[in-house]
């Protein structure tokens, strides 16, 4: 029997009915686990060995760490995480997907959640229903509308001129300060930590959408993202740092526009270091040429990374990220680090 005939037999409520629960580093201690996967093989060793380079970077009082998202990791759980690696001041600056800062903290920022469901669910009846589907996530289509609304009105209020995302997304963080229903997202967290968030392809998100409402109902005097002077933002940063180290969710945009403020460094005529350290969690394959835009080893030919610290950890990111991050904040280098505080900068 076909499922289509049973559509129609579920409602919104019977879908989105058991939030997600963010995972908390703080909660449980990973070291011992860490420690006993470095005596083993396979991604248990490359996972404990990442988490020796993140040791490392924090260690490292010269080091600016970037943390770079793509995915969906935040739907998934690990909203928190990155929230406690800016509030513990274990990253400096952030590149991320729209979609993780947008379509899924500041979603959660206005209160709503998202749901565990199932991968093997009728699609059609989820549409019917009006729910967004990732992977085994929910997402209620309605409330994503109001989050594609509320980054409209927003853009309202400001003044009309060019913006780089860091600048929107700092405006948002203002907003938060005395809108949020969820407190402690990570763009508040990160705004009042002045740790700057990027999103080079800010319009790929909800953000885009609200933005479009925007500059349709104000076509002559409205907000506009300027993607190239963030790229001058961000290579600033690069350029103002003594070294640096990368912490990559995922792959695609962010990573690639992180790495590349080395390149743009030297083509400004300044005097930069690769890329000292690098993480990369992935499940992407190197076999197609590409692995994500390239594997840190390739990414050493164009100058971007060092190859002595680096690790690839070929895993899904929700299984081996919070025993990272757990490891890191339970042997508590970052106690010893002083902030960036890299906003102030612009």
């Amino acid at each position: 029997m076909s499922d289509k005939k049973n559509l129609g037999h579920n409602s919104k409520k019977d879908f989105l009915n058991k939030p997600v629960e963010h995972i908390d580093i703080t909660k449980f201690d990973s070291r011992k686990i860490i420690s006993s996967m470095e005596k083993m093989s396979f991604v248990s060793r490359e996972t404990a060995n990442a988490t020796k380079i993140y040791n490392e970077m924090l260690k490292d009082k010269n080091c600016t760490i970037f943390l770079t998202l793509a995915g969906s990791t935040s739907a998934a759980g690990c909203m928190h995480i990155y929230r406690d690696l800016v509030k513990y001041n274990m990253v400096d600056a952030i590149v991320a997907t729209g979609a993780s800062i947008i379509d899924m903290d500041f979603f959660e920022a206005l209160g709503f959640k998202h749901y565990q469901g199932s991968q093997f669910q009728n699609d059609d009846e989820l549409r019917k229903n009006y729910i967004d589907r990732i992977y085994d996530t929910y997402i209620d289509e309605d409330e994503l509308q109001m989050c594609d609304k509320t980054i409209g009105e927003i853009a309202d209020n400001l003044e009309p001129k060019a913006y780089t995302s860091r600048e929107f997304i700092k405006e948002i963080g203002k907003y938060l300060k005395t809108n949020s229903k969820k407190k402690g997202s990570l763009i508040e967290t990160a705004y009042d930590n002045n740790v700057p968030i990027f999103c080079p392809a800010f319009t790929d998100s909800s953000a885009g959408f609200g933005l479009v409402m925007h500059q349709e109902r104000n076509p002559n005097k409205h907000i506009t993202i300027d993607s190239i002077r963030e790229f001058r933002e961000l290579t600033e940063i690069k350029i103002r740092s003594k070294g640096s180290g990368l912490f990559m969710i995922g792959g695609g945009v962010p990573k690639n526009f992180i790495q590349d403020t080395v390149i743009c460094a030297e083509l400004l005529g300044k005097d930069v270091d690769m890329h000292k350290y690098a993480i990369q969690i992935t499940v992407a394959d190197s076999r197609d040429g590409a692995c994500s835009s390239s594997t840190l080893k390739e990414a050493s030919s164009w100058g971007k990374v060092d190859t002595s610290k680096e690790q690839m950890v070929f895993a899904e990111a929700t299984s081996v990220l919070p025993l990272i991050a757990s490891d890191a904040y339970h042997t508590g280098e970052w106690k010893n680090r002083e902030r960036k505080n890299f906003s102030k900068i612009f």
